[in-house]
């Protein structure tokens, strides 16, 4: 493996967010502790308890998916994206290093750059509410699994997306909407049997609900189920990464 490139590409990702730090963390800081303010302590005065756990803890896991979620879909489309409108892509297609290797880069930095943000959201969320992790090892495994599924998926979407406009389409009106009605500030058997059947089809509500139970033990949706779930995810997307560079799709001039 081509390691010395694969870190130049990696390093460089990394560069990137040092050099917008107002933009990429203290600004989804600074809206995650909003969310505390408002859902915590607004809805947390009509609902105390969810599941045996204040209603302002239970949102924390929420919060922390739906941050890491967008973040990792948005780190790696504009990673690939402006190499591919800038048409500097072809010097790293034309380079001595393997399209596992590309991708290995953009999606590692990608997730690196969410997980951290997450975890340093976590330590803000402690400031708020007092937490408690029961599986910190499984945490650690959602928070992972979770960013290099979704920095793939956001791979996915750099490469398809020919314009600016198409780069923001699926991350607003999809991703943040799931994530919304995956279960992020309520549970789902809180709702009717009718709407808890449809949050099922809703592949958001499995990695809240396995996250959720990394911290408190309970979960809508059983673990296996949302692991199992996770991997599905990561699958399908690794399948669509490789049709992509073996057919060229958007890829080549």
């Amino acid at each position: 493996m081509n390691w010395q490139a694969m870190r130049a590409i990696y390093k460089f990702e990394m560069a990137r967010t040092r050099r917008t730090l107002l933009q990429s963390v203290l600004a989804p800081v600074i809206s995650t502790s909003l969310y505390f303010v408002v859902f915590g302590s607004a809805i947390g005065g009509y609902i105390p308890q969810v599941e045996g756990v204040s209603y302002g803890a239970f949102i924390v896991p929420g919060l922390i998916m739906l941050n890491l979620l967008t973040q990792s879909v948005a780190n790696a489309t504009f990673a690939i994206f402006f190499p591919k409108f800038s048409r500097t892509i072809y010097e790293v297609l034309s380079a001595p290093i393997s399209h596992f290797e590309i991708v290995a880069s953009y999606v590692g930095a990608a997730a690196t750059k969410a997980i951290m943000l997450s975890l340093i959201i976590l330590a803000t969320a402690t400031l708020f509410v007092p937490l408690r992790i029961e599986h910190p090892l499984w945490m650690l495994f959602f928070l992972v699994l979770t960013a290099l599924t979704f920095s793939l998926l956001g791979f996915i979407l750099g490469i398809w997306a020919d314009n600016f406009e198409k780069l923001q389409l699926v991350p607003l009106l999809v991703i943040t909407p799931l994530t919304f009605l995956g279960g992020s500030f309520y549970s789902i058997d809180m709702l009717p049997p009718l709407w808890r059947t449809v949050s099922l089809f809703n592949p958001v509500v499995y990695l809240v609900s396995g996250f959720r139970w990394s911290f408190y033990g309970s979960a809508d949706v059983a673990v296996g189920v949302s692991i199992g779930m996770a991997l599905l995810f990561l699958a399908v997307f690794i399948v669509i990464v490789m049709w992509m560079f073996r057919t060229g799709y958007r890829l080549k001039p």
